[in-house]
């Protein structure tokens, strides 16, 4: 991968990371429905000029359903429920073993190098889930938990799509999301209440939901699949990894958030079991017994 394009994964890393704390200024003045709708009706403008990809809206609907709608609807209330933005972007991410789970339903077979991984993801949420307590409620733990699975059954079904233009894609589903999204708010959390936030919402809290449109899902989204045409997945994927940590940093110090020794044991298997499944670790030790043969060759 060229230097820019390493760059620009990391950018995408970067927006992501941020994206927990803008998530939880957005919640300061919008119920986590509404916002979840905000966000994707927002993010669906360019549907004027773009054309629907060529994916049955079955498809389309059950993608959307499950990757925008639930996964988001399900973050944003975990987060409303006191979840912290780091603890919150690690269980986000258990969507990469709740994969492979979801994987084996349908018959697909993961390999050692990817059941590894998920073992040591979920002994690291075990950990997490003992640490409930204080800021992390189990309200807040469950719905954060909801919202990895969904995004891992997103993933599965996604599989059927085939090579689409993100771009598009992304824009359309985010106006399959948005609009239900939007009538979902107006029924569970009340017409009042949210006519009320749109009233009194702070500029900080606008910006948050800028952030989320423009940088966390346009941007961020078309970086990623424009590097995922580029290389491949296995070359791509890992940059994601950064995702928790700097999500994690970021709420220590803009936040407070701290870790108890659990909790942060718990993270960081979690984040270990991610880079087992993501990283092509099993290159990297043919390369080195390769190199070993080479070596004990010449001596």
């Amino acid at each position: 991968m060229p230097p820019a394009h390493i760059a620009l994964a990391l950018l995408v890393a970067v927006l992501w990371g941020f994206n927990f704390a803008a998530i939880r200024i957005g919640l300061e003045s919008f119920p986590p429905l509404l916002l979840t709708g905000l966000r994707f009706f927002l993010a669906a403008a360019p549907v004027l000029w773009l054309a629907r990809p060529a994916v049955p809206w079955t498809l389309m609907l059950a993608v959307a359903g499950s990757w925008y709608v639930a996964q988001f609807a399900l973050l944003f209330s975990a987060m409303a429920a006191g979840l912290a933005p780091g603890i919150a972007a690690v269980l986000d991410h258990m969507q990469a073993p709740f994969t492979i789970l979801f994987a084996l339903a349908i018959g697909e077979r993961p390999s050692r190098q990817q059941m590894t991984g998920m073992v040591v993801a979920l002994a690291g949420l075990g950990l997490v889930g003992l640490s409930i307590g204080g800021d992390v409620t189990v309200a807040g733990f469950l719905l954060g938990v909801g919202a990895g699975a969904s995004w891992a059954l997103g993933n599965v079904i996604y599989k059927r799509v085939g090579a689409v233009n993100l771009a598009p894609m992304i824009v359309w589903l985010s106006l399959i999301a948005g609009v239900p999204s939007l009538m979902l708010s107006v029924v569970v959390e009340g017409p009042t209440p949210v006519l009320a936030s749109f009233a009194t919402a702070t500029w900080a809290s606008w910006a948050a939901v800028g952030y989320l449109v423009i940088a966390a899902t346009l941007l961020a989204w078309w970086m990623w699949g424009h590097l995922l045409t580029r290389h491949p997945a296995s070359v791509v994927a890992p940059f994601a990894l950064l995702v928790p940590a700097i999500s994690a940093a970021v709420s220590y110090f803009a936040f407070g958030e701290r870790f108890g020794p659990l909790r942060l044991a718990g993270m960081l298997l979690i984040v270990a079991g991610l880079a087992i499944v993501a990283l092509p670790l099993h290159n990297v030790w043919r390369r080195y017994s390769t190199w070993r043969s080479r070596a004990e060759g010449e001596s």
